[in-house]
């Protein structure tokens, strides 16, 4: 029998937030929830902060206590200028 192959996680971590639409968040615990480890909220933060790729909103992802927490981008005062662009709200 052939071993199936694996996706690896941060794959799939950038497939979850790519579908994050715009004006909506999600938590980074919620994201490595989502791409099948919820204990792995750490490793999802670090992903993002090494993505400079445009088609995956990083921006989008913020702190589970509603902190927007850093930007690799511009930092936290970028990353509330573009979440405000996209009619983001509380």
């Amino acid at each position: 029998m052939k071993s199936q192959k694996t996706i690896p996680f941060s794959k799939k971590v950038y497939a979850v937030v790519a579908r994050i639409p715009r004006g909506r968040t999600m938590s980074y615990k919620q994201v490595a929830k989502k791409a099948g480890n919820s204990r792995a909220a750490r490793a999802v933060g670090t992903l993002m902060s090494k993505n400079f790729d445009p088609k995956i909103p990083c921006h989008r992802v913020i702190r589970s206590d509603g902190k927007v927490g850093d930007y690799n981008r511009g930092g936290p005062s970028r990353k509330i200028e573009l979440l405000l662009e996209e009619a983001y709200r509380k």
